[in-house]
């Protein structure tokens, strides 16, 4: 049996959160169909910062410019490379509701070679493996993503998949445990 380790900071109530961390912690759980999203009780223990994160966050995703699938696509394989539970556990469900399918998740974790991605997303999903390998991304695969993106679009990419590769790193190095546990 596997133990799930301990959270470095325990996720915070009332007192931790303050009250409007508190009031967006009970709608954001409620939001993702968990009691306790474990994430946003820690983060928001921040207070300020947890709101400005939000904010920044929400900028890219839902509302950036791209589309939510593509979005989704991006985020789950950050989790995958990153091994990610967390991450995967809510982005599976938001795929499942911006048409990504156990075929397309199943083709997500095993990257950019698997068969039948189009083009665009091929080029998506190689990007985000080099970007999560090198932290950099060569010009060949630059022209590959550019050719289906404009530049504020490739720059909201770029910011995204940081954004979640950043995610997964605080989510594993406070030990933030799955919901439910």
């Amino acid at each position: 049996m596997v133990s799930t380790p301990r959270p470095r900071i325990a996720p915070g109530r009332f007192r931790e959160l303050g009250p409007i961390n508190w009031v967006v912690w009970q709608v954001l759980s409620r939001a993702a169909g968990t009691e306790d999203a474990h994430l946003f009780s820690t983060l928001g223990r921040t207070r300020g910062l947890f709101r400005g994160w939000l904010h920044y966050s929400g900028k890219l995703m839902p509302g950036g410019r791209l589309p939510r699938h593509e979005s989704e696509l991006v985020i789950l394989r950050v989790a995958h490379l990153r091994s990610c539970e967390y991450e995967m556990d809510h982005h599976i469900r938001l795929g499942r509701r911006a048409g990504v399918t156990a075929e397309i998740l199943d083709r997500v974790r095993v990257g950019p070679t698997a068969p039948d991605w189009s083009d665009k997303h091929r080029a998506l999903l190689a990007v985000v493996d080099q970007m999560v390998e090198t932290r950099d991304v060569d010009d060949a695969h630059w022209a590959d993503l550019a050719a289906h993106y404009d530049e504020r679009t490739l720059i909201e990419i770029v910011l995204l998949i940081n954004q979640y590769e950043g995610l997964a790193a605080t989510i594993t190095a406070l030990r933030i445990q799955r919901d439910g546990i």
